[in-house]
């Protein structure tokens, strides 16, 4: 059963062994994130010069399970605007708390800003 849903900045904090990465090992297995974040993590993987094809191998035996964005997300998303416009979220922040929402999970961030947001779901910063 899922428990968390991830954020890109989460999943990047723990392939770059920063500070709190060793809470979401554990995590793994038992997490969701939205392709538009899994598109986050390749594009700054491939920005640092260090995607390659055992690149995505190594993402997928990870065991996090990736999910498609989906109307629902869509427009849950667009939804957030409003409530996330002065926090400066972008649409992949608001694409990862929509499956939150959507899936009736908490999110798993290290961005801090997101704990303070008046949202249904809770908010679990990394560091």
């Amino acid at each position: 059963m899922n428990k968390v849903v991830l954020d890109a900045s989460a999943l990047l904090a723990f392939l770059n062994q920063e500070p709190g990465s060793s809470v979401l090992e554990s995590l793994l297995p038992q997490s969701v994130m939205s392709t538009v974040n899994w598109a986050e993590v390749v594009a700054k993987l491939q920005e640092r010069g260090v995607w390659t094809e055992q690149s995505q191998f190594d993402l997928e035996e990870l065991g996090i399970t990736i999910i498609a964005f989906d109307l629902k997300q869509a427009l849950i998303t667009g939804a957030l605007r409003s409530l996330t416009k002065s926090a400066g979220l972008s649409l992949g922040d608001r694409a990862c708390l929509a499956l939150g929402i959507q899936l009736n999970l908490p999110v798993l961030t290290t961005d801090r800003i997101w704990a303070q947001l008046d949202l249904p779901i809770q908010v679990q910063v990394l560091r």
